[in-house]
């Protein structure tokens, strides 16, 4: 389990700082990629989840909490070979992945540091850290988490099923797909720890002008991509023979 735990804050620091930092690339100024598009974002975190992926192989490449409980709702026995399906091990991992995920946020802080210093405004600066919607309403948002994250574990627990050993390539493949086709209300989260560990991050760096880390939305890309974590295990576990 020690491995695990680390393999997931590797794996889950890995995957944000690279989504966060294309994000970054994007909405701030003076980049270099400054302006580049919904597409670069997406792409930008479908590789951030394969490099992900790759470098967590030891714990089974969760990444994600809502992945960890579609596991557990699903009926698999191990969450990754050799490690059982139990509530202390669900912990360790969705610990890893918070810390992982802040560790992340913070890295991708020190890249950017110089262009966190430009007047950007401050939502735009929370929006490196963290989704928030386009049009704000909650049970509105929430329902779209919960799809585009009842979509992602699915199709997640189908690769495992299937014969031709599918890797991390079509996992990165399907996050952009969840971005472009579902992410425009909500900036698509889809995972608890993206979100809340880098939010937790946005509050306490010391961050030029960063306003509001918007509290009053973070319960929804936690409990959205739970819901639909659930829901996306219990459906593989009925559809997946």
């Amino acid at each position: 389990m020690t491995d695990a735990f680390w393999s997931e804050v590797m794996g889950t620091g890995l995957l944000v700082l690279l989504g966060t930092g294309v994000v970054a690339n994007v909405i701030l100024p003076k980049n270099k990629g400054f302006d580049g598009g919904w597409l670069l974002i997406n792409f930008g975190w479908g590789f951030a989840v394969m490099a992900g992926v790759f470098a967590s192989f030891k714990s089974g490449a969760h990444l994600n909490p809502a992945v960890t409980a579609g596991i557990w709702a699903s009926g698999a026995d191990e969450f990754a070979p050799g490690i059982p399906v139990t509530a202390a091990n669900g912990f360790y991992y969705v610990v890893a992945q918070m810390l992982g995920a802040a560790l992340g946020a913070l890295l991708c802080f020190i890249a950017y540091k110089k262009h966190f210093d430009e007047d950007a405004d401050g939502a735009t600066k929370l929006a490196v850290f963290s989704t928030g919607p386009a049009i704000r309403s909650y049970g509105w948002n929430f329902i779209t988490e919960v799809i585009g994250t009842f979509v992602l574990v699915f199709v997640i627990l189908c690769f495992a099923k299937s014969p031709a050993a599918l890797g991390p390539l079509p996992v990165a493949f399907l996050v952009v797909g969840i971005g472009a086709s579902l992410g425009g209300p909500t900036g698509y989260a889809i995972n608890p720890a993206r979100d809340l560990g880098p939010r937790i991050a946005h509050a306490l760096l010391p961050i030029r002008g960063k306003g509001s880390s918007d509290w009053s939305y973070s319960w929804v890309p936690v409990a959205g991509p739970l819901v639909g974590g659930v829901i996306g295990g219990l459906v593989a576990s009925a559809y997946v023979v």
